[in-house]
């Protein structure tokens, strides 16, 4: 694709990287044929295409963001579905980024969008808030069809029907910053603290730490850490996520210095994609690039990291049949597709595919809040496609498609290492109590 950036604006880093992306582009349109967006409304602006457009043309004119523009953008579930099928290596992801960062910083939202939006920045990223916002929330849920009713606040509607009935309790190892292996010390990891998943599901990460501690590996939890900045760069707000980006690489450079790690895991793939792009996120600040880069050579998500290891010997009866989502951000942002299902075919799992398993399940971050209706759609037919295979269990690798699943269907929806943890002798995830497997 041509363009037509001056020698000044291309000394803006951002827009340097953008131009490149741009030029990456051939129009050929393979990306529509896997946008979730285009797929469901067909409108050709809904599409990487058509934004690619958009976005060019707001760019190199320098202007401000249209309200047609932050409607495509906003509409965008960066999926990045668009970057597995493209056959030019287009870098979606980075271009629609740097538009959302504009798109925030020159479009004047209306005031609820606005207000929606600044509350989401400073709740979800908070443990703390967010518990608070979830108790809340189980005395707001039966007003959710009032809000509903206010196009301005469907937004909130839809926050309090994603939130938990009840909060999880907080887990007994929350505050705990060393997990000691069993046996010989085979590897030395750091875990993610993260923000939303410990508070709506803490016993994802208690089922990682018991499988890998029982595999030999020494686990981390560095103080100083938290949220990856996953949720905030989404929305635009970059200084808010480059903080967090930069709070992570200060926890985790002091354990590379001290006694070392072998990789950084991830049990939020959401997370894991923010994080393993660190290092381009942080490329122009010269106290950050170079550990950034470091922090994201060693980020792995955990089905990657125990692909890489012996696991134990599975106790339970095989056969189990478990519908395997695969995330967008494990799939299309990781490229991590083969080792979530052989590590879950190893333990004795029947892994099944849904149809259509390159579609996003409508979660993405804050989009099910803030898109409500693009979002309900596109979890209709998700579950609708893992239902057709008739599963006992369906598992995925991150927080927020296993929140948008599972509010859609009566199917048990755990994360992967919880399977992995239970096959190889660890606790039954209570999700699946109901079944009454033997095990």
């Amino acid at each position: 694709m041509q363009t037509n950036f001056s020698l000044a604006q291309l000394a803006d880093p951002q827009t340097a990287r953008s131009e490149q992306v741009l030029r990456a582009c051939v129009h050929c349109g393979f990306c529509t044929a896997t946008c979730p967006t285009y797929v469901l409304l067909g409108d050709e602006l809904d599409s990487p295409r058509g934004r690619i457009y958009l976005i060019k043309d707001m760019l190199e004119n320098d202007r401000p963001a249209t309200a047609e523009v932050a409607k495509h953008v906003d509409r965008c579930l960066s999926c990045l579905s668009c970057m597995s099928t493209c056959p030019s290596g287009v870098h979606y992801m980075h271009l629609i980024d740097h538009a959302r960062d504009h798109v925030e910083k020159t479009y004047h939202r209306p005031l609820m969008d606005k207000l929606t939006r600044a509350l989401l920045a400073r709740v979800l990223p908070s443990r703390r808030l967010f518990r608070l916002a979830i108790s809340g929330a189980m005395l707001a849920r039966p007003f959710a069809g009032l809000f509903d009713a206010v196009p301005g606040l469907k937004p909130i509607a839809a926050m309090l029907r994603l939130a938990p009935a009840r909060p999880a309790s907080r887990s007994a190892s929350e505050d705990v910053r060393r997990f000691a292996p069993q046996g010989v010390r085979r590897a030395r990891v750091a875990l993610l603290d993260g923000c939303a998943q410990p508070v709506l599901r803490p016993e994802i990460d208690e089922a990682a730490i018991r499988l890998m501690t029982r595999m030999g590996v020494e686990i981390v939890r560095p103080a100083g850490g938290g949220c990856c900045g996953s949720l905030t760069h989404h929305m635009g707000k970059e200084d808010l996520a480059l903080a967090n980006a930069r709070a992570n690489v200060d926890a985790w450079w002091r354990e590379i210095e001290g006694e070392g790690l072998d990789a950084i895991i991830v049990t939020t793939s959401g997370c894991g994609t923010t994080i393993k792009d660190y290092g381009h996120m942080l490329r122009t600040d010269p106290a950050y690039a170079e550990r950034a880069a470091k922090v994201s050579a060693l980020a792995k998500d955990v089905s990657e990291f125990l692909s890489e290891h012996e696991l134990p010997t599975p106790v339970i009866p095989a056969g189990i049949r478990v519908a395997y989502h695969s995330a967008c951000s494990l799939q299309h942002g990781q490229k991590v597709r083969v080792a979530p299902k052989a590590l879950l075919a190893k333990a004795g799992f029947t892994v099944l595919e849904p149809a259509e398993g390159h579609l996003c399940c409508g979660s993405a971050g804050t989009y099910n809040i803030l898109q409500p209706e693009i979002a309900a759609k596109l979890r209709e037919r998700k579950v609708a496609n893992i239902e057709r295979t008739l599963p006992q269990i369906v598992a995925a690798g991150n927080i927020g498609c296993m929140t948008q699943i599972g509010g859609g269907t009566a199917l048990p929806v755990v994360h992967t290492v919880e399977l992995l943890d239970w096959a190889t002798g660890g606790p039954r995830p209570a999700q699946i109590d109901a079944l009454r497997i033997a095990a």
